[in-house]
């Protein structure tokens, strides 16, 4: 069963990512605030959940929820900053579009939140000083496998996949050849192939090895 709460706060914002380890796509970040009485036995790390719970999951945790948001940053940006940094800037994103404010934050993985807040770049969004002081001024706490141990960001686990996984489906449509559809932009043997293949598109991350080192691409 997992827990409710980790500060026993009542705003208590969960947030989690998914794509960081895609070839192509964005990095997708859901922020979550559950109401104290949230329950729901079925909820779980995404990972650990078929597509057809998590598409169960999606509609009730967006209608129970005091307030939730999603944000994806696209290749172009994960290029310019870099993965880690793309990641975070997207759960940040996420977290200030939430109405009311958190009084608490709690983050799946080992890493601080507030790396690089604000930082200037030529492409996506640059925070406000006011933004930057908000997201500072709120307690934070990184807790590894936090998907699996707390609901709130179980939740946001599950609308960062179900949002990016129909983002994918979409642009599946513009490039079928690289089968998104079914990988979703992960690094699979088809996927590797399909690049070999036809080379990248304007959907994959330059900055990422697209192909092992026997393998390259020819122009």
């Amino acid at each position: 069963m997992l827990s409710k709460s980790y500060s026993n706060l009542i705003l208590e914002c969960g947030t989690d990512e998914a794509g960081r380890g895609c070839l192509a796509g964005p990095v997708t970040a859901a922020a979550v605030l559950l109401p104290a009485a949230f329950e729901n036995i079925l909820l779980n790390d995404s990972k650990q959940l078929s597509e057809k719970n998590r598409e169960k999951l999606k509609p009730f945790i967006e209608e129970t929820a005091i307030s939730f948001a999603v944000t994806h940053i696209f290749p172009n940006e994960i290029d310019e900053i870099n993965i880690l940094n793309a990641s975070m800037k997207a759960m940040q994103e996420s977290i200030l579009q939430l109405n009311p404010a958190p009084e608490y934050i709690i983050v799946d993985g080992n890493r601080p939140l507030n790396g690089k807040l604000g930082m200037k770049q030529k492409i996506g969004r640059a925070f406000t000083i006011a933004e930057i002081e908000l997201l500072k001024s709120i307690p934070t706490t990184s807790i590894i496998k936090g998907d699996g141990k707390y609901l709130s960001i179980a939740a946001a686990s599950v609308l960062a996949k179900t949002y990016r996984d129909e983002y994918m489906d979409k642009i599946h449509e513009e490039f079928p050849m690289y089968n998104w559809k079914k990988n979703k932009g992960y690094p699979t043997k088809d996927h590797r192939e399909a690049i070999k293949k036809y080379g990248p598109c304007k959907y994959h991350r330059m900055s990422f090895k697209l192909l092992p080192e026997q393998l390259t691409l020819e122009f």
